[in-house]
């Protein structure tokens, strides 16, 4: 029910937008090299579980999850916890984000930045880089297999890394068949919200070596990220618990210290 709104939304304004992609691509490439989001990943998991830290203003199912938010703050913050890379909302309507709090939070702090949104177009993507995002998110849900391979394909070409978030051992083929390098594995189902967090630890196997695999939502606490440590991921999306926690770099902190990995 909420994704399907969201997406009619997006898809509403995707089709009154009048910019010419090729304009869009050519402006795109002339933003400066981005930093590195799988590369920074990649090289924070080998001895700790990696964590992408997001800042999440408020949530269909919950509502504002923190009042007052300062990017810059919040974004210093979380890189002083250690965390590997930076996500920020833009969605409004729904999350309550804008692209001025990804512009704060990357100007704040010298980690990678993912644009967290629903990339329904070629012009998304665009825009992603031309803000300053150094990845995107791909919801494969949400993008027919034809939408997915050109968007994955038009991202690489302009510099951007590519998260291609999955529900179900399905779409994990279809993200590893688009050459997707970096893999999420939701463990909120998109239609009812509700988290289950054995999804994420039986479709890990599904995803080969070499793919750099991120699960993401409900992750709550150290335990959670053992589980998922233990189930062989490099690395966790974490928004609502740094989001309500009055220290934030602590939670981020306590995450990280998960060493082992299967």
């Amino acid at each position: 029910m909420y994704l399907a709104k969201i997406l009619d939304r997006h898809r509403a304004a995707a089709q009154s937008d009048s910019r010419r992609l090729s304009q869009l691509i050519d402006q795109a490439k002339l933003v400066g090299p981005a930093r590195g989001f799988v590369q920074k990943l990649r090289v924070d998991s080998l001895h700790q579980l990696a964590v992408i830290a997001e800042i999440k203003r408020r949530s269909p199912s919950k509502g504002v999850l923190r009042e007052g938010i300062d990017a810059s703050e919040l974004a210093r913050a979380f890189e002083s916890g250690s965390a590997s890379c930076l996500s920020v909302l833009t969605d409004d309507v729904s999350f309550g984000g804008s692209v001025d709090d990804l512009l704060q939070a990357r100007a704040a702090t010298a980690i990678p930045v993912l644009r967290k949104d629903f990339t329904i177009s070629e012009l998304d993507v665009c825009d992603a880089r031309i803000m300053g995002a150094d990845c995107v998110l791909l919801i494969a849900a949400a993008l027919s297999q034809p939408e997915l391979v050109a968007f994955h394909q038009l991202a690489t070409e302009i510099g951007l890394d590519v998260l291609v978030e999955t529900h179900d051992e399905t779409e994990v083929e279809r993200a590893l068949s688009v050459g997707a390098t970096m893999i999420g594995v939701n463990q909120r189902d998109l239609v009812t919200f509700q988290v289950d967090h054995e999804r994420a630890v039986r479709m890990a196997a599904e995803i080969p070596n070499g793919v750099i695999r991120v699960a993401e939502s409900g992750v709550r606490d150290a335990n959670d990220a053992q589980s998922l440590r233990n189930a062989g991921y490099d690395a966790v999306l974490v928004g609502e618990s740094l989001m309500i926690s009055n220290d934030p770099a602590a939670v981020i902190a306590s995450l990280r210290v998960i060493t082992t990995k299967n």
